[in-house]
């Protein structure tokens, strides 16, 4: 595993998201309502469009072209119209910094 810094913990309050690229990877970094750190795809697997400005709450973030919502865990569409998960990536808290390991994805 080989683990990056995405953003620093200040960077984002909860239910908010943002977009990084490591490696190569587009990623939506999202800090949930409940306050816990995500990192996944950003390209919604539908519409092509990014995740990243979507809205973040109770596990999911939301798509803001087609309503589509992917569960941040799993990576796994929740309502239609997407059909196809996105990956996750393993994070981690350090030293206020939120790393992203995006050679390792979990799903």
């Amino acid at each position: 595993m080989t683990y990056q810094v995405a953003c620093l913990e200040s960077d984002l309050e909860p239910a908010d998201v943002m977009q990084v690229t490591l490696n190569g990877v587009d990623l939506a970094i999202a800090r949930d309502s409940d306050g816990s750190w995500h990192a996944i795809d950003d390209l919604c697997t539908h519409g092509n469009v990014s995740l990243s400005d979507g809205d973040v709450e109770d596990g999911g973030i939301e798509c803001w072209k087609h309503g589509s919502v992917f569960d941040l865990k799993t990576g796994r569409p929740r309502q239609l119209p997407a059909i196809h998960p996105v990956a996750v990536y393993p994070t981690k808290l350090e030293s206020g910094s939120v790393w992203v390991d995006v050679d390792s994805p979990i799903h």
